[in-house]
């Protein structure tokens, strides 16, 4: 159970976060799988912003959440039938890549287009992108070939810095969090598995 405390501290980061993403800023957040860096995944400057802080080539795409399968079909050309099947039935965090992206940041796509997204079910992640009501950029917070933060202790003071507004909600949970499993889809439904999803450690 959430403390009413724990309550008004998340509302006021989803107003924070929400100001900052239409401002064109960064933010740091915490989201399904592990704390990320995000920004109007629909701003192509806010976009590069990311890139530039995390020191990262432009051309590794980065992937988006959304808070339903419904809001993915305004940023695809099409969503394959298996996938409505693997975001209802999936346990764990999936991200699924679609053939061909679209009203999003260009250089948000991979080099022939495509555009991964994650349908995230986390309570802020998922309230966050709700209350924007566009998908969200989610990338790993930390520097370009440094290892992923597991949670927030672990996210460095250069990150911190280089972003616009800092999530306070959850900066206590140090339970250990993993990446997510990420699929390719094919316009035809052919599926290529590119990281499996793992479970946590006991």
């Amino acid at each position: 159970m959430h403390s009413i405390n724990d309550n008004e501290l998340l509302q006021a980061d989803l107003t924070a976060c929400v100001r900052t993403l239409r401002e064109g800023g960064l933010i740091l957040y915490p989201t399904d799988t592990i704390w990320g860096i995000g920004c109007d995944a629909t701003s192509d400057e806010a976009v590069r912003r990311v890139y530039a802080l995390k020191q990262r080539a432009d051309h590794k795409a980065m992937l988006t959440l959304a808070d339903s399968p419904g809001r993915v079909m305004g940023y695809v050309d099409a969503i394959p039938d298996i996938a409505w099947d693997l975001i209802e039935l999936s346990e764990r965090p999936l991200t699924i890549i679609y053939p061909h992206g679209r009203n999003l940041a260009p250089s948000l796509l991979g080099p022939d287009g495509s555009v991964g997204i994650r349908v995230t079910r986390e309570r802020f992640s998922h309230a966050l992108c709700e209350r924007f009501r566009r998908p969200i950029v989610s990338t790993s917070a930390n520097l370009s070939g440094q290892a992923a933060p597991g949670c927030y202790d672990e996210v460095s003071q250069e990150i911190i810095r280089g972003v616009d507004y800092v999530v306070h909600y959850r900066r206590t949970d140090r339970s250990t969090a993993r990446p997510s499993g990420i699929i390719r889809l094919g316009a035809d439904g052919t599926i290529q598995v590119i990281r499996r999803t793992r479970r946590r450690a006991a």
